[in-house]
């Protein structure tokens, strides 16, 4: 199993779990994250998992308001699978997870999420936004 699929399948997996976690209690969990806990402010990956359980439930304003890169880390998953999948059916070996990494798309894509991070904790800092 490549690296490449094994990121798949960890995140297949968490695209299970956020399907299977009930929406209604997910704003009443524990804080996870250690930046948040230690300064009460997000950081980029905050709400990530409140996304994807509203998300995986069909409420995409709530995905969406929880953390905007949320659906589009699953479409991210779902399509690594397919692509992964669709290599193994073919007899070949999945794309290397080191080279995809660093194609310009994904690149972009994780300097909008920093950049997105930024900004959040910026307007949370400053109360403009409240506290997810």
């Amino acid at each position: 199993m490549t690296s490449t699929e094994v990121v798949a399948a960890i995140g297949l997996g968490g695209v299970a779990i956020a399907a299977l976690l009930p929406a209604g209690g997910i704003e009443d969990g524990p804080v996870l994250c250690p930046f948040r806990a230690l300064t009460g402010l997000p950081c980029p990956g905050c709400g990530l998992t409140r996304s994807w359980v509203y998300l995986m439930h069909g409420d995409i304003g709530s995905s969406l308001a929880s953390n905007w890169f949320g659906p589009l880390l699953v479409i991210a998953v779902i399509a690594l699978v397919v692509v992964s999948v669709r290599a193994r059916l073919a007899g070949k070996r999945p794309v290397d997870l080191d080279k995809l990494v660093r194609a310009p798309m994904v690149l972009g894509f994780f300097a909008l999420f920093v950049a997105y991070g930024v900004v959040r904790l910026a307007l949370t800092a400053a109360g403009v936004i409240p506290t997810i």
